[in-house]
């Protein structure tokens, strides 16, 4: 959206609000406040639109409003104009406010000026004083250990101990469960506080369901006696392939209080794609469902499982009052498999605690190889994820949390362990995100921090599900998985009375993110205004060496490689190799390879541009080039060869997915293109994963590629980047 478009705030008139089709009396309204605060903070100042965005602006004045006010505020202010300002009063509230205030002297001596000024300061502290800034912030959490660590932090290991983990070893010697912190009383819970809240899709005018403390242990506990009659040996992987709803998250919480590790898959992967899974993790055992219900659509779950050749399956019915569906030899109904632990209603699990390197949660991100890297979570990850939502969204007792999602994918664990490790409820809504069902379970629930990844309010802003829903509880958004859209998140703001946008940033293999925004720093839309807490990031320039960290630039990212919870090993690929192998030192440390181009601007803020490598981003799931490509070779025979390239829009956005074709020659009659999409686009749906969407179809005589003939897919990005974009 051009600022060039729009008349600066002191040169609206009172017709052009009405042009909106705003009622007279209402633009007189509006524009002698807008006349107000023009004469007391200036027509292009970033106090002109904080006053605005609170004391003017509402969700029911049209969206087109909201733009005259944003754009016109700050049409000559360049770069990252804040979208929202901190309040010092109430930044003195959040978790590292209170922090600070308690003890930022102690921390940054006399350069401690308060929690907003001195944030940035607090975030280097963060990074050089490890030992202290993690000891304060497991405590804050109330994070406890059957054994304590010896120390927070053992940099200096010998030899090959080196070389495979770089980033040193974290809380060494300590015995923990993550699952029994989530279940602890402590002295931000009791037992009659709410853990999950949830509705069902159809349900939407019946009342929230809700499980306390009490009853969520009372579950998960009964469900963790029932996994040892399967006999099967502590640390053994179980898998989830299952939609995010409550009894997903009592077996994921049941799976890890028991001593198992936890195998995340989608619900929306193919048979193959679930069977590439339980092989690379050697699952033992997998809980499903015999289908999925979104609306009146009943989506078979079992029977792909069952294709998968899975191991012993404990299969949840859904919808209707009996269990038709017929099971393989050996598996086990839900019901059969809780009736195992019967005599064990009530009774206390006494949690399996184990050494912190010890592997939790297998997940999976796409390499460049087709084959999804494996990647484990130690029993430290989790709490990486917790302390990144205690610092940078601010999440605490009494919060409610709701971020649309999958345990098979990394923020799927993220929210079972963000909010229950800081003492507030997660929030689920059991069908698609997309409808006015969701928006209405929001305002019911009163959900104080949402979750988003941008094609989903793409989809609220387009269809306008949102509208009259009272989200006037949300203390702040949190958006990943994707490029944001400045427009889109400007309408996101809007609609629940101007909260931030918590922009966060990572990967599975980190546990949670390595850039990030905060309540007590300006946030700009579509952009980061920080590294996360512990994390250092590096932009490298043309010689492959860091910029210097206060110079603008853009490139490729790097990482510090000290970072609490990152992964240190894969099942299935040298983690060395991946992640540090070429890559430079810098003040004798080897930095960790990440894969994204990232700009820092002239104002201090990041942005993201998509991967430097043949990876992409698609509807928030990482995939590779080579795992489309393969699928797409074979569409029709007239096909040569493929190049799967992820374009993101010039306005900012989730990339769209481009597939370049070669056919086989010049007298192959070639096949019309759209045909040609529809078949891409069916052949990508049915064996890799429903979400996919090809967007365009470029023909070409040939790929780009280099000397030792490998495709230069970023050059060739770079060449679809210059067509005409609304057909993309």
């Amino acid at each position: 959206m051009a600022y060039y478009n729009y008349k600066g705030l002191d040169c609206i008139a009172v017709s052009d609000i009405t042009a909106l089709g705003i009622p007279s009396d209402t633009a007189d309204r509006l524009h002698e406040s807008l006349t107000e605060i023009v004469s007391n903070y200036g027509a292009t100042t970033q106090e002109a639109w904080q006053r605005i965005s609170t004391q003017v602006l509402n969700p029911d004045l049209p969206f087109s409003f909201h733009q005259m006010m944003y754009y016109g505020c700050y049409k000559d202010f360049g770069p990252d104009p804040p979208a929202w300002l901190p309040d010092p009063e109430a930044a003195s509230f959040t978790n590292v406010g209170q922090l600070l205030e308690r003890r930022g002297q102690e921390f940054l001596g006399s350069r401690y000026k308060g929690p907003i000024p001195s944030f940035s300061d607090f975030q280097e502290f963060s990074v050089s004083n490890p030992e202290v800034y993690w000891k304060t912030v497991l405590d804050e959490m109330c994070v406890s250990f059957s054994v304590p660590p010896q120390c927070i932090l053992r940099e200096e290991l010998p030899g090959e101990s080196q070389l495979s983990h770089p980033g040193g070893q974290w809380i060494p010697g300590a015995h923990v469960n993550p699952a029994r912190n989530c279940l602890s009383l402590n002295t931000k819970r009791t037992l009659e506080d709410i853990m999950l809240m949830w509705r069902d899709e159809g349900d939407d005018a019946l009342p929230v369901k809700k499980m306390t403390l009490k009853e969520i242990r009372s579950e998960v506990w009964l469900v963790a006696y029932g996994l040892e009659t399967l006999g099967l040996e502590k640390g053994s992987a179980i898998a989830i392939d299952m939609p995010m709803d409550v009894n997903s998250v009592v077996i994921y919480l049941a799976i890890v209080l028991a001593g198992y590790v936890v195998v995340s898959i989608a619900d929306s992967f193919a048979s193959n794609e679930i069977s590439t899974r339980l092989v690379l993790s050697e699952a033992k055992a997998i809980f499903t469902q015999d289908f999925i219900t979104r609306g009146d659509k009943r989506l078979p779950l079992y029977s792909r499982v069952i294709a998968a050749q899975s191991p012993v399956a404990i299969v949840i019915h859904t919808g209707g009052s009996s269990f038709d569906t017929k099971l393989r030899d050996g598996d086990i109904s839900w019901h059969d498999f809780l009736e195992r632990a019967g005599d064990y209603k009530e009774v206390e699990f006494i949690a399996v605690e184990r050494p912190v390197e010890a592997f939790t949660n297998i997940l999976f991100s796409s390499g460049t190889t087709g084959e999804p890297k494996a990647i484990p979570w130690t029993l430290a990850t989790p709490f990486k994820a917790a302390a990144d939502a205690w610092c940078h969204m601010d999440i605490r007792k009494g919060d409610i949390v709701a971020w649309p999602t999958n345990l098979g994918w990394m923020m799927g664990p993220w929210l079972v362990y963000a909010p229950l490790l800081n003492g507030a409820s997660v929030a689920l809504y059991n069908g698609s995100p997309l409808t006015s069902g969701f928006a209405k379970f929001v305002q019911d629930a009163k959900v104080t921090m949402l979750g988003v990844i941008p094609s989903i309010v793409r989809a609220w802003k387009i269809t306008s599900c949102t509208a009259s829903y009272d989200w006037s509880a949300i203390r702040c958004f949190g958006s990943t998985g994707e490029a944001s859209n400045v427009d889109e998140y400007l309408w996101l703001m809007g609609r629940a009375n101007y909260k931030p946008v918590i922009e966060y940033c990572g990967g599975t293999e980190i546990g949670g993110g390595f850039v990030s925004g905060s309540l007590l720093q300006p946030q700009s839309l579509a952009s980061f205004s920080t590294p996360a807490m512990g994390c250092s990031l590096f932009i490298l320039g043309d010689d492959g060496l860091p910029i210097p960290s206060n110079v603008p630039g853009i490139g490729e990212l790097a990482l510090g490689p000290i970072m609490f919870g990152a992964s240190t090993t894969l099942l299935n690929a040298n983690h060395y190799d991946v992640y540090f192998k070429q890559m430079p030192v810098w003040n004798g440390k080897v930095l960790r390879r990440h894969g994204d181009v990232f700009e820092r601007t002239s104002r201090g803020y990041y942005h993201a541009h998509g991967r430097a490598d043949d990876t992409m981003n698609l509807g928030g799931i990482k995939v590779s080039s080579v795992e489309i490509e393969r699928i797409c070779n074979l569409v029709d025979n007239t096909i040569l060869e493929t190049a799967a390239i992820g374009v993101p829009p010039p306005g900012g956005g989730p990339e769209k997915l481009v597939i370049a074709v070669v056919f086989q020659g010049s007298n192959v009659l070639i096949p019309d293109l759209d045909k040609l999409k529809a078949s891409l686009n069916s052949a990508l749906q049915k064996k890799l994963n429903p979400l996919f969407k090809v967007s365009y179809v470029v023909p070409l005589s040939s790929l780009p590629r280099t000397a030792t003939n490998k495709v230069m897919r970023r050059v060739l990005r770079q060449q679809i980047a210059q067509l005409d974009h609304s057909k993309l």
